[in-house]
């Protein structure tokens, strides 16, 4: 192991292997900060280039393409709410409030830090122990992939406001209820489809996303224009860097949720089929309900914590997606699909026994991702005062642009323009929600995990003959359903425990009288 180290470490230093690296780290980031075009439109873009490449220099330009479109998305998602990928949809839940207080300068730093942390402490996990996670990642059942949904399930309290729970599980029922939608993936029956060809495969996530958000947002602004003063005023803010600098208790704010969330998100993108998405909601929704006190009323105000737990997540899930990739031959996300594919055409067969036949190529990918993290690092930081201009932009001209790169997006991604009408559908159905206070995220959150959901808890039930006792048979399918029971009904033992430790205290005070 140590050999092919060292060759992959050689590899990975040629300077024609670096230069790939910068390129694909700059390529990225220009194409995943346009709403829309995400990791996969990148590298599909990227794909005939490499033909003439040697291996090892066109996966790892691809590569770096990858992880430069997670990092450049989430600048569009905190500057301009519109999400660049389906990845950093949870970035702006906080980025971007906090570039209405006239912070975006620290947000777009936040969001560098975190993202290199969860992208060098994935790649030195991919490095260490990408074989032995491999069978980690296989020793995954049906049913634990079940009650790991529920789980992420649970966290639907995190993307609601103050008296919005239930708002927010009917909003969550909805987002189920829309991945039901298309060609039954076990039966190979149409659902909702309504006899519509442009439906068998369901709704895009990408779709839902751009509908709910970049084009809601946008069309919002239009109808219910804010008063001129404030307006004014938010435009002043909005178009102010402020500092790129991070005081210590700052520092110390984000440190912890960024760890956590690394590891979290290193482990989701291993498990083939997760990704860099559930990733991201599922490190927000366990920081949201760790926060007490203020701390959480911060969430979706602009807060640290909320917006360096997806950043990190992100992207420590899209390093782990390479282990299902490289070591089993099973694309982890939709963007591992492509690098398949890539590799396949390469002549090159990913699976147990690549890093034995192939070390210089399995080697020199994982260790360019570290390099690709302090490139984006030092290349991106010095770029977030020109990227702040976005915010300076008056917004009679940015209305049109954001619908014009989202509607592009969308359309590049199939080039359906069924598509097109389907997402000004759900925007004009998205607009009266937001009017009436119901949240959206809860409905991405439901979508994303609802095919999986469905899946495997169809698995789990044919393979326990349609009992229900695989729900507590396996030790690690009952933990993740207990730990989503007490996220759950914590809520309400709250109130319970509080009073009665408030009746105890009064027995005691009245005890301690009656002895005076």
């Amino acid at each position: 192991m140590l050999d092919g180290i060292l060759a992959g470490l050689s590899t990975a230093v040629m300077p024609m292997n670096l230069m790939m690296v910068i390129v694909g780290c700059l390529v990225g980031t220009f194409i995943g900060m346009l709403p829309g075009l995400g990791p996969i439109t990148a590298i599909a873009l990227m794909i005939p280039l490499t033909y003439s490449l040697e291996p090892s220099s066109g996966l790892i330009l691809m590569a770096g393409v990858y992880y430069g479109a997670i990092f450049g998305a989430s600048s569009s998602s905190i500057l301009i709410n519109a999400p660049g990928c389906s990845a950093t949809v949870v970035t702006a839940f906080d980025g971007n409030p906090l570039a209405k207080k006239g912070q975006a300068g620290k947000a777009l730093a936040v969001a560098a830090y975190a993202s290199f942390t969860g992208g060098t402490l994935g790649a030195i996990m991919l490095l260490i122990a990408a074989p032995a996670l491999a069978s980690v990642s296989l020793s995954f059942q049906s049913a634990d992939y079940f009650a790991l949904m529920v789980l992420g399930l649970s966290a639907v309290a995190a993307f609601s406001g103050k008296g919005q729970v239930l708002k927010a599980v009917m909003m969550t029922i909805v987002g189920l209820m829309l991945a039901t939608v298309g060609t039954d993936r076990s039966e190979g029956v149409e659902r909702f489809t309504f006899g519509q060809l442009d439906l068998i495969d369901g709704f895009s996530f990408l779709l839902l996303a751009m509908a709910t958000f970049a084009l809601a947002e946008t069309l919002m602004s239009v109808l219910k224009p804010e008063n001129p003063n404030n307006s004014a005023t938010e435009q002043k803010m909005m178009s102010e860097l402020g500092s790129l600098k991070l005081t210590k208790q700052e520092v110390k704010t984000v440190a912890a949720p960024t760890l956590r969330s690394s590891f979290l998100g290193f482990f989701v993108g291993v498990l083939p089929g997760a990704g860099a998405t559930i990733a991201s909601f599922l490190a927000y929704g366990v920081e949201r309900n760790l926060a007490k006190g203020d701390a959480k009323k911060q969430f979706g105000e602009g807060s640290l914590k909320g917006l360096a737990a997806p950043e990190s997540a992100n992207n420590a899930a899209s390093t782990g997606s390479f282990v299902p990739l490289l070591t089993l031959g099973i694309p982890g996300s939709g963007t591992t699909a492509v690098l398949l594919g890539a590799l396949i055409a390469y002549g090159i067969q990913p699976g147990p026994r690549m890093y034995i036949e192939h070390p210089d190529l399995f080697w020199s990918i994982i260790i360019s991702m570290y390099f690709g993290n302090v490139i984006l690092l030092i290349l991106n930081l010095p770029l977030i005062p020109y990227l702040a201009k976005l915010l300076s932009i008056p917004r009679p001209y940015l209305v049109p642009m954001i619908l014009l790169f989202s509607i592009t997006g969308v359309y590049l991604v199939s080039f359906n323009s069924m598509d097109i009408m389907i997402m000004v559908a759900i925007c004009m159905a998205a607009l009266g929600l937001r009017l009436l206070n119901f949240p959206m995220a809860p409905m991405l959150l439901g979508f994303i995990l609802g095919g999986m959901l469905e899946d495997n808890l169809r698995r789990a039930l044919l393979i326990g003959d349609g009992e229900l006792s695989f729900l507590w048979e396996r030790p690690l399918t009952l933990t993740f359903i207990s730990i989503a029971a007490m996220v759950l009904f914590s809520p309400l033992l709250r109130p319970l425990w509080e009073r009665s430790k408030a009746r105890a205290e009064y027995e005691k005070a009245k005890q301690k009288a009656a002895a005076k």
